[in-house]
């Protein structure tokens, strides 16, 4: 049943590729508003997901200096991964592309992503079944806003929307080869869930730190930030209450 569970969760984080296409005839003024919040509520499911959740579970498998030391290198990975690989997230739909080239780039890249987190899924529901499903909600809360921007890049780049479509889709799915993977070499490898959960933790960390919450910053509207705000509370708050049925 656990293999089950983990297709079916990466499965689901990959359809939100085609999320894309519901924005299409949408203002985008409207876009832009949503955009903004989606990506508060990403950032507070993936804070509250890494400390309400993922470490406190980490701890049970691994001392505290190993743990620690393991979300530090983790933090690291995600930032080399971004600048050797190009890996790059986009939130809006206009984030400027001169080429294809670049439109493939960031399917790459995006597709690498979708690896790792197909890995951290599967991890995490090896682990426990409800740490499985937190991990997959904080993940799913991300990918949103990143494939409506992912979307808007490749279209920018040329990209038919049928085209750009099912390229998302197929980056998407990667996420599905990535939990297969972690899936059968933890039967290979011993203890690579324990070490998964800290790699993941520190992935969380690094996106929502480096990634999410800049984008929240940029809003100058002080009314629109206090909304921002309290919908990245809410965030941290339904990762509290998922604690509360363990």
């Amino acid at each position: 049943m656990t293999l089950i569970y983990i297709l079916l969760a990466t499965l689901v984080i990959s359809l939100f590729s085609l999320v894309g296409i519901l924005f299409l005839s949408a203002k985008k003024k409207f876009v832009e508003r949503i955009i903004v919040l989606l990506i508060s509520l990403a950032a507070g499911t993936m804070m509250g997901g890494t400390f309400l959740h993922l470490l406190p579970e980490a701890a049970e498998f691994m001392e505290g200096s190993q743990l620690f030391l393991m979300v530090l290198l983790s933090f690291i990975l995600f930032y080399l991964i971004e600048r050797v690989l190009h890996w790059r997230h986009c939130h809006h739909d206009d984030c400027k592309v001169h080429s294809k080239s670049v439109g493939y780039l960031n399917l790459i890249g995006d597709g690498i992503h979708n690896f790792i987190d197909g890995m951290v899924v599967a991890s995490a529901f090896m682990a426990d079944f409800r740490l499985g499903l937190v991990t997959t909600l904080a993940i799913s809360m991300h990918e949103i806003p990143q494939e409506i921007g992912d979307f808007g890049v490749l279209l920018r780049a040329g990209f038919t929307k049928r085209k750009a479509l099912l390229l998302n889709l197929a980056s998407a799915l990667a996420a599905v080869l990535g939990a297969f993977v972690s899936y059968f070499a933890s039967h290979q490898v011993e203890n690579l869930t324990a070490y998964m959960l800290p790699i993941a933790a520190g992935g969380f960390l690094y996106i929502s730190g480096s990634d999410l919450l800049p984008e929240i910053r940029k809003e100058e509207n002080m009314k629109k930030a206090i909304v921002s705000f309290i919908v990245f509370l809410f965030g941290v708050w339904l990762m509290y209450l998922m604690t509360l049925f363990e």
